[in-house]
Parts: C-alpha cells; structure tokens; sequence
C-alpha cells in the first residue's frame, strides 16, 4: 500500500446509492488529502449520512466506488473499519457506564492494550474531572466529548465525524472544532457532516450537497468569490415584510431573504448602491441602510441550490 502522504485519504468516483426508486446519492466524486478538514455540507436527507455509511462499508454502493486510506470500500471494508474512528449522530455509549468504563470497553473492542491511553483521551477531550460520572447523567455537551473520545482511542488517522454537533449550544460547538483542529495538528484527516453554514468556515475544503447531488467542493473562499453570480448588500428598512416583497420584486435582485434584523440581496456584479436604493425607492420602500458585504457560505448554497 501507498504511503499516506502520496495517496488520499478518501477517493470517491461516481458514487451512487439508491433505495427502490429513491436515489440517496447521485454519482458523487471527490478526494481528500490527508491532513485535511473537510466539511461535508447540507441540510438534512441531503445524502450526507449514506455517503459516510458507504465510505464506511456500511453500505454498499449502488453503483460507483471509493477508497478509504487506500482500502476499497466494497472489499476491505472491514481494514477500513479498523484504522478509522467513527462518530455517529446517535452517540454509541454506554449509559450506564462511567465515562471511563466508556473508554476503557472501546479501547478493548479495538485491540489497544495500553492502559495510559484513556488517561490521555480524557485529558484530551477535557473529561477528567467527569471520568467517575455515569455517562447517562452527563449533558449533550459532554456526551458529545466523549462520544469523540471513543472514536479516537486507537488513534486513528482519519475521523468520519456525523453532525457531531447536532443539538449542543454554540459555545459548545465551539470548543468542539477546537478538539478537532487540536486532533488535526497531530496528523488526523477530519472528515465532518454538518448542516450548520457557520462551521463551514472552520474547513480547509467544503463539499455542499442537495438532493443527493454534490453542487460544489472547495475552499470557503472560493466558492463565495466563484459560485456566487453576484454581489451580497445588508438591507436596512421599515418594516421588513414589505421591504422584502419589494426586494423579490426588483428586476436588478437575483435573490432576496431575511437575516436577522435585517434583509440580505443578492444582485448581479454591475448593479450599484444607487441604483438599488433608486428601485427599491420606486417600489416604495426608502433604504435605512445600504451595505456591500461579503457573501456566506449561506448565501454561496442557496444560490446553487437555487441554479442546479
């Protein structure tokens, strides 16, 4: 086998997965390197989870193929299987377990006969002062730690992580990413679903899929300076609902929402500040504020979804 620094960590070509009639996954094809973050974007049934379950050997694929750190995924899904860590939606612990007895079952299923190395994962995911609590007793935010703790007690080079975020507060999520890059620093290739715009950002590369299909897979920059057909403007003006009817109704606004206190348009590149405050003056709602901002990975998927 190729060392992991001239082979991929992940390779799909073509891959596809149907369910009767329903195609889940719709001949997706990328790669990612080693060392890499990758975010893996999408609102929920958009094919995410079934694309991690085929790399997985979970599944298998109707139809195309895929390797995982040089294994493929219909043949040697179980050497996949052994050198991965995997953190589900639903996270596999124990309740009745203490967090180390989490750890501790995990390590044996694994084969890791090194003791210290709990100790470490709970230094790691900041669990220590939790190793004697039960982990039915622990909160969404600490389960979440060590749902992480059990994927990488063997220390595995790469990390399926599956809307390892769903349902924790922001400051949580946070700290979260922090463990991953923490993770990542040390040579683990992250592989993260999620249908949070916001963590995006956080990703060296951004794969975004709808309906099965993969729109889009680069950097955060280059998708909101390439995939976008226009400029973004922040709209500030009373009141809202009618300032946002008069913005869907502008020939010179591709696409117009609310965000927050505010109304976000998009426009094409040769519209000016004038002459999208004159239209909306036209259609009877004077500007407060007018702004050009730069677009988020947000603004970046509607408008894929909306032109694919």
């Amino acid at each position: 086998m190729e060392s992991a620094t001239t082979q991929p960590a992940i390779s799909t070509q073509e891959l596809s997965r149907r369910f009767g009639d329903f195609l889940a996954v719709d001949r997706v094809t990328f790669e990612v390197e080693a060392g890499e973050v990758v975010g893996y974007l999408g609102p929920n049934g958009s094919g995410k989870t079934t694309t991690i379950r085929m790399l997985l050997g979970l599944l298998l694929p109707s139809a195309g193929s895929g390797q995982v750190l040089g294994y493929d995924i219909v043949r040697q899904a179980e050497q996949i299987r052994a050198k991965v860590g995997y953190m589900s939606q639903k996270f596999a612990l124990y309740h009745d377990l203490t967090v180390r007895e989490n750890l501790a079952f995990y390590a044996g299923v694994y084969g890791v006969r090194q003791r210290q190395r709990v100790d470490e994962v709970l230094d790691l995911v900041g669990l220590k002062a939790q190793e004697r609590q039960r982990a039915g007793e622990l909160s969404v935010g600490w389960r979440q730690r060590l749902a992480l703790g059990t994927a990488i007690v063997h220390q595995p080079r790469l990390l399926f992580l599956d809307e390892p975020t769903s349902g924790v507060d922001p400051l949580a999520r946070r700290a979260f990413w922090d463990l991953i890059y923490t993770l990542v620093e040390r040579g683990v290739t992250a592989f993260v679903t999620t249908h949070y715009m916001d963590e995006a950002e956080y990703c060296g590369r951004v794969g975004i899929m709808r309906d099965g299909r993969l729109l889009a897979f680069d950097t955060p920059s280059w998708l909101k300076e390439n995939a976008l057909p226009g400029l973004a403007w922040d709209v500030y003006a009373e009141p809202l609902l009618p300032a946002l009817n008069a913005l869907e109704s502008c020939a010179c606004v591709l696409r117009a929402g609310l965000v927050s206190d505010h109304l976000r348009a998009i426009t094409p590149p040769e519209v000016e500040a004038t002459a999208l405050q004159a239209a909306l003056a036209e259609a009877g709602t004077p500007v407060v504020r007018l702004e050009q901002v730069e677009p988020t990975l947000e603004d970046v998927f509607l408008a894929l979804a909306t032109h694919n």
